[in-house]
């Protein structure tokens, strides 16, 4: 029997783990990642900052619509989010294009915002979502005011 080194024997069972991985893609469809942005909107109607952070990987990027800071960590989204919520905001879609591919998604368009003042902003918004074994999370949302109001 030939023996191998253990650089080689790591390699190969770190190339075994990727296939084994890409070979479980966790099947999911346009409806589901579209009840992914309900359920987000659902939590923002909670007013609980910390509840709206749930939607989103532990390393998650929020680049918000309403402040001009990245938020990297839970702590940061919510802060982001305890005075967002403030607002009492509800927002629905305007128009989308989503993507899926192996245990990722991207859902992008336009969605507005209205608040208890009755007032509105337009944004694009770009949600990235990843499988994270047990549950679809955020792991990116970009958000920006429509430049041309």
């Amino acid at each position: 029997m030939k023996k191998i080194s253990l650089a080689v024997a790591l390699s190969l069972l770190s190339v075994h783990a990727f296939a084994q991985e890409t070979n479980n893609c966790v099947h999911v469809n346009q409806s589901q990642i579209e009840g992914l942005f309900d359920r987000w909107n659902a939590s923002l109607k909670t007013g609980d900052a910390k509840t709206v952070s749930n939607n989103y990987l532990s390393d998650a990027v929020l680049l918000p619509t309403v402040s001009n800071h990245v938020r990297l960590t839970d702590a940061e989204r919510v802060d982001y989010f305890e005075h967002f919520l403030q607002k009492k905001p509800t927002g629905k879609i305007d128009s989308r294009t989503i993507r899926l591919g192996c245990n990722k998604a991207i859902d992008t368009g336009v969605y507005t915002f209205t608040f208890d003042d009755k007032s509105t902003v337009t944004a694009r918004y770009t949600f990235t979502y990843a499988w994270d074994g047990k549950d679809w999370k955020i792991s990116s949302h970009h958000s920006s005011a429509m430049p041309e109001g």
